[in-house]
């Protein structure tokens, strides 16, 4: 870039009188014109470079970046308080031109420890403040369902599941949830219900308080049921009926699969399909008496059924070979059940070829190319297995 100022005004003057007063104008020094000094930038790393050095050096950064942070968080300082001035960063570096972004990773990472430090301080003062827990009364639930304090009702969870399950007067929690349209408090007490049946241990069944807080846990569930069908809030059936079954334990999910293991040795006389359906769809029944009328509780039918099927066909499978089981808390939980019949089947194609009759082999055959993907609803999925199982040939 020149300076040409000196030039226009040379020629501005040649067009302008000898007496005017812009002739007389002073116009300054006019500056010293740059030399000029091109120059040729270096040429920027091909692709291949490019792509070569971050296959070899990003995954070692990241790696390293990884490792530091896990040392910090498994080493924290016990003795060292925080100091105050690694928390807050002084304002000379925030305001330095010298401080580069790498300087100001390495200080938020350099504050992992305290921070760690910190937040374990805090969680064992709020464990730890001097006062014994209690369990809190009923009032003290409902309002928390009321304020959708999540954390209290966790910790009470923990503590004391007892009251969340707990009748007061004419309400639940869970009553109590529905009745203010507080959807997602439900669903936080009924994943509360889960989490407590799925960490029951065997031994845990045959104590008496065990067996009070199922039957307590089951009332709920059946007024909630009740609650809903009269308001029409027809959103939870399916996770209500889910829970009740748990709640049930493995006794009614074992009886039902030895009744579909009996109907599956039958062949298509004994319409193994049609049998499971039977079996959910009355449980159901009984514990809803309009569940006919509810379509959101169709699809967990389906899916309860055709878990039920796998299930004993897999317990059919195990008389000849040796395998693990399917456990029955995958029960009527999405794909699980599918997930692992697939699995089990996948490690033993071997020994079912030669060790399986071929009524059997057909029934898994069956199973798998009905049940597989995720595009068609279990609805229909379990129509077309019902037609070629129930209504086949009965190889």
């Amino acid at each position: 870039m020149f300076n040409n100022a000196p030039l226009v005004i040379h020629v501005s003057q040649g067009f302008q009188d000898e007496g005017s007063q812009s002739a007389n104008t002073e116009t300054g020094r006019p500056r010293e014109r740059p030399k000029s000094d091109p120059c040729l930038p270096a040429r920027l790393p091909g692709s291949a470079f490019i792509q070569r050095e971050a296959e070899t050096i990003a995954p070692r950064s990241v790696q390293s970046e990884k490792e530091r942070i896990r040392n910090a968080l498994e080493n924290p300082p016990s003795s060292q308080q925080p100091d105050e001035s690694t928390l807050i960063p002084s304002t000379s570096g925030q305001s330095s031109p010298e401080a580069s972004p790498r300087t100001r990773k390495k200080s938020l990472l350099d504050m992992i420890p305290s921070a760690f430090h910190a937040a374990r301080t805090l969680r064992g003062a709020s464990k730890n403040d001097g006062r014994p827990w209690r369990a809190p009364e009923p009032f003290e639930v409902l309002r928390a369902i009321e304020r959708r304090d999540i954390m209290f009702l966790m910790e009470v969870r923990d503590r004391s599941f007892e009251s969340l399950v707990r009748k007061s007067g004419d309400v639940t929690p869970l009553i109590h949830a529905m009745r203010i349209e507080h959807t997602d408090m439900a669903i936080v007490l009924l994943g509360a219900f889960s989490r407590y049946i799925n960490n029951l241990q065997d031994e845990d069944l045959e104590k008496q308080e065990t067996k009070k807080l199922l039957k307590m846990l089951r009332i709920n569930l059946k007024i909630a049921i009740d609650y809903g069908l009269q308001k029409s809030q027809q959103d939870l059936m399916a996770s209500f009926m889910q829970t009740l079954i748990m709640s049930e334990g493995d006794s009614w999910i074992a009886l039902q699969t030895a009744d579909v293991a009996v109907a599956l040795r039958m062949g298509s006389d004994g319409k193994p399909v049609h049998n499971a359906e039977s079996a959910v769809r009355s449980f159901a029944t009984k514990n809803l008496g309009k569940a006919d009328f509810i379509a959101s509780l169709e699809d967990y039918i389906a899916n309860a059924t055709a878990d039920l099927v796998m299930i004993a066909a897999w317990s059919c499978a195990l008389s000849a070979i040796k395998d693990e089981p399917i456990p029955n808390y995958y029960f009527a939980r999405d794909d699980r059940v599918y997930r692992a019949f697939v699995e089990r089947l996948d490690r033993q194609q071997d020994a079912i070829q030669t060790k399986l009759g071929r009524r059997l082999r057909w029934q898994l055959r069956a199973l798998c190319n009905h049940l597989e993907g995720r595009n068609r609803s279990y609805r229909s999925k379990v129509e077309s297995l019902a037609k070629e199982l129930d209504e086949g040939e009965g190889h």
